[in-house]
């Protein structure tokens, strides 16, 4: 009995020690992911005097609104950052009522490192690219990427994101999503009255390439669907370590291999993509030999969670 209360004490520390280690890893990723944001903001988007959407191209109207009426230069900082900020700090708010505490205490980490570097890092005079396009493009991805690492690592960016989400969690009938265009919808119609139209279709395409390469790069968007195959006569160890560290449910039937008429135990997991190389690491310490199948983009209907942590 001894033998088997210290197994699993090692097993709980060992699962603890790698937690925090990938807390950390998630922790470095968000740094880089704002590093990531502001360089293809400040060297690609804003030497252009292009609009990015949601939050930030409001923060760029504000800040071009106090530098005209003002005529105020704000010590050469670059205000958007510092707007943008400060208009997330009223939802952060209400966010962490309702929301779970290290998802908004990282949140909060990735819009002070992208508030804080986009005020830092300095806006190119001239563009690095010799054509518009081609900087909206290369500026849309890289600032996708960025997001897309945020949203990864477990946090997101604040902005009309954090808005949806605190509107879901009140029940009403609207997703992130449609909230997000209706944003749009109004920025970019205001820039359509004020500005040239040139800059609204180049400011579409910088935020049509962001949109994209935020939906490639966020792993948690993505079903999984883990089929597990075992000769283990005593399952229970893997089922609860696959339930107890991802907090995913699991569906077990009896098999029996047709060439060698070995009975088998097959266990099915839906996760997300995201969730893949921790269930792998717990099927290789636990079961080696097991056999796995990885299916991804799988379509689930029903009760599944979607985690941003």
């Amino acid at each position: 009995m001894s033998a088997i209360t210290d197994q699993v004490q090692a097993m709980e520390t060992q699962a603890a020690q790698f937690r925090w280690k990938l807390e950390a890893q998630r922790y470095v990723g968000i740094l880089m992911a704002a590093v990531i944001y502001a360089i293809g903001f400040n060297f690609f988007l804003a030497p252009l005097h292009l609009y990015a959407g949601g939050f930030m191209g409001f923060a760029q109207l504000i800040a071009e609104q106090l530098k005209r009426i003002t005529g105020f230069h704000f010590w050469d900082l670059e205000l958007p950052g510092i707007i943008y900020y400060l208009m997330n700090v009223p939802w952060l708010i209400m966010g962490y009522r309702m929301m779970r505490r290290r998802f908004i205490f990282k949140t909060f980490l990735a819009i002070t490192l992208i508030s804080l570097l986009m005020t830092l890092v300095p806006v190119m005079e001239k563009p690095i690219l010799d054509e518009k396009i081609a900087n909206a493009l290369f500026g849309g991805l890289m600032c996708g990427v960025g997001l897309g690492l945020i949203l990864r690592m477990g946090a997101c960016d604040g902005g009309m994101n954090i808005i949806g989400m605190i509107v879901l969690q009140k029940g009403y009938p609207i997703s992130v999503g449609q909230i997000n265009i209706l944003a749009n919808v109004l920025l970019f119609s205001y820039c359509l009255f004020v500005y040239d139209v040139s800059i609204v279709i180049y400011s579409l395409v910088f935020t049509t390439i962001q949109s994209l390469m935020i939906d490639k790069v966020h792993a948690q968007n993505i079903n999984v669907r883990v089929i597990i195959v075992t000769s283990s006569k005593d399952c229970a160890t893997l089922e609860l370590e696959i339930m107890g560290q991802l907090g995913r449910g699991i569906t077990k039937w009896p098999g029996v291999g047709a060439y060698s008429g070995q009975e088998k135990t097959v266990l099915m997991v839906i996760a997300s993509k995201y969730e893949v190389p921790k269930i792998r690491a717990i099927i290789h310490e636990i079961d080696p030999n097991a056999f796995v199948t990885i299916d991804e983009g799988v379509s689930v209907v029903g009760n599944f969670l979607k985690k941003l942590t």
